[in-house]
């Protein structure tokens, strides 16, 4: 698989709120330049979650915690603890850890590990590949702590402190309706940096080149933008940059993927499996790599598209209230 090697450019600010969606590009010299100041963007993150679908639960990620078991470092993590810039030894909280794709290559490269996050099979799956790194000695004992948490619980009551760690993440794992409380708690447990992923454009469940093809609309969310105002408008200097990550999704059969890339059929599209199954149809090819673990450990199944499907993130970086560079 061709990796994708984070790009350097920064964020011009600041997209129109979501309630206008289509808006034309802020005229930074009149009424645009006004709203964008003035808007409160928390408010207008928590009237987007409302439009969404339900968020996430640990149930739902229970479920899918048995295709997670990361032995390799994958092209994406690599990108991301490029652009964390780590410092020797420094400690890390890894919020939304899943299955270890942050933890376990941290803890390798002999970083402390807080790895937390809300679903308990997750944690277990994580708990198993420590083992498996540890016998391997490949991740020295007590390198990475679990803990249970969620963005919605109370972190101090949680034994979460100020200053804690060095470093927090949050790798495409913030699901919250109070986006600003949860980029405030990350900046509250850590001394010098604060590193989030969110998506820059539709949902990474999303094939834009397949619903382009068959006439169904696509959303696309720019969650980043929000994050990026909300920081601002706390006082911070965040910086973006990009993370294309590469995925290729794999089938068994025409319908195993028309039943896969249904999930994509929602907000009025969900008449298109018609348009859905004549487009895979067309495009399906054998997979060369059928039975071998795929991304997430489960196996690849024996067809794939004829295309890439790259998904991109902002990678979003600032120093927390009171932290220092030296």
């Amino acid at each position: 698989m061709t990796e994708h090697a984070p790009t350097q450019e920064h964020l011009a600010p600041a997209a129109p709120p979501a309630t206008q969606p289509d808006a034309c590009e802020p005229d930074l010299n009149g009424s645009h330049a006004a709203m964008l100041l003035t808007t409160d963007w928390n408010e207008e993150w928590k009237a987007l979650q409302v439009a969404r679908r339900s968020p996430d639960d640990p149930s739902w990620w229970d479920g899918r915690a048995k295709h997670f078991r990361p032995r390799e470092t994958h092209p994406y993590a690599r990108d991301f603890l490029k652009l964390a810039e780590l410092r020797p030894d420094e400690r890390v909280l890894d919020m939304g850890c899943g299955a270890g794709t942050l933890a376990i290559p941290l803890a390798r490269a002999e970083h402390p590990v807080l790895a937390c996050d809300f679903s308990p099979r997750m944690l277990e799956v994580l708990r198993e590949g420590i083992a498996y790194e540890e016998a391997h000695g490949t991740v020295a004992p007590g390198m990475i702590e679990t803990r249970r948490l969620a963005w919605d619980d109370d972190w101090e009551a949680e034994g979460l402190s100020e200053n804690m760690v060095d470093v927090a993440f949050a790798s495409r794992s913030i699901a919250t309706r109070d986006l600003a409380a949860a980029l405030m708690k990350l900046d509250r447990v850590a001394r010098r940096r604060c590193c989030i992923t969110l998506v820059t454009g539709a949902s990474p469940r999303v094939d834009p080149q397949i619903m382009g093809a068959i006439g169904a609309s696509v959303t696309e969310s720019r969650d980043y933008v929000y994050a990026f105002n909300i920081l601002v408008g706390l006082g911070r200097l965040p910086e973006v940059r990009y993370i294309a990550s590469p995925r290729r999704d794999t089938f068994d059969s025409l319908e195993d993927g028309v039943a896969d890339f249904s999930r994509m059929l929602e907000r009025g599209n969900e008449g298109r499996v018609g348009e859905l199954r004549a487009y895979l149809a067309e495009h399906m090819v054998e997979n060369p790599h059928a039975g071998e673990p795929g991304q997430k450990g489960k196996p690849q199944g024996r067809y794939m598209l004829d295309h890439e499907r790259i998904v991109r993130w902002a990678f979003v970086a600032w120093e927390p209230k009171g932290g220092g560079t030296a």
